[in-house]
């Protein structure tokens, strides 16, 4: 491992250890698109309690507004271990995330594994989708809006935690697009999204991710998540319940507590 892998790895995997947020990586370092992901392997061998704990990918960016606060084109992908995953109804601490956020957005599990670079048909045909949520929380002081692209990457695009409510079988390509969904914060309605805003159909985000591992010679397999893209600009978490009914899928919902 180069001096620079080692040196940005090992600051984010002693913030995820302490807890204590560290000030952003292009900082103190210059580091590029591939090196960035090569750093978010390095992290994910680090926290990770075992091989197997890899459970499945998060893709971040999906919009033309948050590809703008990072200067980029296309959206970036982060890994999800086990342990991010949380079930419908589940409790979190505030006390134990730095600065989480709250995006709803459709998970997919994968019933086979798909070829490099599957497109939305193979994707359909090999999946279950679900009613979730992601919690994004970096490593970074003050982090939102203000990361990098490469902050962004090497902090494994702010994974925090995903918490998915049950899967079933998917609906047409049409009709994942139409999916819609209302955010509540115990009880109040503050935000309503269509799937369409995931570059324009979720199952979109899946096929960039698959292009995008096989660039870096990965594949998607058999059994694990992937959470595709919220539905709207991401609102900072608070204490109390956060619910969201999706038009078809169900509902999910997450309670926060100090």
């Amino acid at each position: 491992m180069t001096n620079l892998l080692k040196e940005v790895s090992e600051k984010i995997i002693e913030a995820h250890k302490t807890g204590t947020p560290i000030d952003f990586i292009r900082h103190d370092y210059t580091v590029d698109e591939n090196t960035s992901y090569a750093v978010q392997d390095e992290v994910v061998k680090g926290i990770a309690s075992q091989q197997g704990d890899i459970a499945g990918y998060k893709i971040s960016m999906t919009s033309a507004e948050t590809q703008a606060i990072a200067n980029t084109h296309e959206p970036a992908y982060g890994t999800l271990l086990r342990s991010n995953l949380l079930k419908n109804g589940d409790t979190l601490s505030l006390s134990s995330m730095f600065s989480p956020l709250i995006e709803p957005e459709i998970m997919f599990i994968l019933t086979e594994d798909l070829s490099a670079g599957a497109d939305a048909e193979e994707i359909l045909r090999n999946s279950k989708i679900a009613a979730g949520i992601e919690i994004p929380d970096s490593r970074y002081k003050d982090w939102f809006p203000n990361f990098s692209l490469a902050d962004l990457l090497c902090d494994n695009t702010a994974v925090g935690r995903v918490i998915v409510a049950e899967f079933v079988a998917p609906p047409s390509f049409e009709a994942v697009a139409n999916e819609r969904m209302e955010l509540f914060h115990n009880g109040v309605k503050v935000n309503e999204g269509a799937a369409s805003a995931v570059l324009g159909n979720p199952v979109l985000a899946v096929a960039w991710l698959s292009r995008k591992l096989a660039d870096h010679g990965k594949v998607l397999k058999k059994g694990m998540v992937i959470s595709s893209g919220t539905f709207i600009s991401p609102i900072a978490a608070e204490e109390g319940t956060y619910t969201v009914g999706y038009s078809t899928l169900g509902q999910v919902e997450i309670t926060f507590k100090l």
